[in-house]
């Protein structure tokens, strides 16, 4: 399939999708939306995919939405189908159940950030700039900001910055535990391939439950969490890995996993 917002390509089991609109800055459009859709329902299907990694340019990794369309919403019935249809794609990024990790160099405002906030990991260059400025145009994030932020950073740190609308730089995503980490602009790739190869080296099963346990109980009461984690952890006590990995370790050797 070929793709006009998008690069895509998989290389040793780790997907990289890379946002192109250069000229409006990877700012998010409809066609954009709907492509990254596309290409995330195309890697949930693809069993030899472990890992994705998720960027931008150097320049950008995505500087919110696309004003140009935004300005063309004239109702609260528009508005809702505009931001009901990337919360789809959003949610559906979010629930993959292969890790997703956002490289990220320069803007990431608006939607980019929330963008980045529906991945797994964030790994930041060091001018990477996040904010969400909505409420300087009259606004608000509606892409999940409002509550994905303060489930990532806490309450007071996500109200500082949503009400104020500033930005921040990498070090201060850092500080506040939005980035996991920063690194200089051009070991950006490389560290997020690193990272993608860490995750895809431990057992995929394990690793599919481990992403839905911390998604699903985040959103739980902390009894019905623990209930799920306890089910969850009884049933990987059937899987090949499992043996494997337990076997390999007594053995003082690499286990080979399977998935399975």
């Amino acid at each position: 399939m070929e793709y006009q917002t998008i690069l895509y390509e998989v290389e040793n089991g780790i997907a990289l999708i890379r946002l192109n609109r250069p000229k409006s800055l990877n700012a998010l459009n409809h066609e954009l939306i709907g492509e990254l859709g596309a290409v995330f329902d195309r890697i949930g299907s693809d069993d030899a995919i472990g890992a994705v990694i998720l960027t931008g340019s150097e320049k950008a990794f995505a500087a919110g939405a696309d004003i140009k369309e935004i300005v063309e919403i004239a109702s609260p019935v528009a508005a809702h189908s505009f931001v009901s249809r990337i919360h789809v794609v959003f949610d559906k990024i979010e629930r993959l159940t292969k890790p997703v990790i956002a490289a990220v160099s320069g803007f990431a405002l608006g939607g980019g950030c929330e963008l980045a906030l529906v991945c797994d990991i964030r790994i930041a260059s060091e001018s990477a700039i996040f904010g969400l400025p909505e409420i300087k145009i009259g606004v608000i994030p509606g892409g999940g900001g409002t509550q994905r932020l303060p489930r990532l950073v806490g309450l007071g740190r996500a109200k500082e910055l949503l009400f104020s609308g500033d930005s921040i730089d990498a070090m201060e995503a850092y500080r506040i535990g939005l980035a996991n980490k920063v690194v200089p602009v051009d070991s950006l790739l490389n560290e997020a391939r690193k990272t993608a190869e860490k995750f895809i080296a431990q057992p995929g099963f394990a690793l599919r439950i481990l992403k839905m346990l911390v998604n699903d109980g985040i959103n739980m009461d902390l009894r019905s969490a623990l209930a799920h984690e306890r089910r969850s952890f009884e049933v990987l006590f059937s899987t090949e890995d499992r043996k494997e990995g337990m076997q390999a370790f007594i053995e003082k050797r690499k286990p080979i996993y399977k998935g399975k």
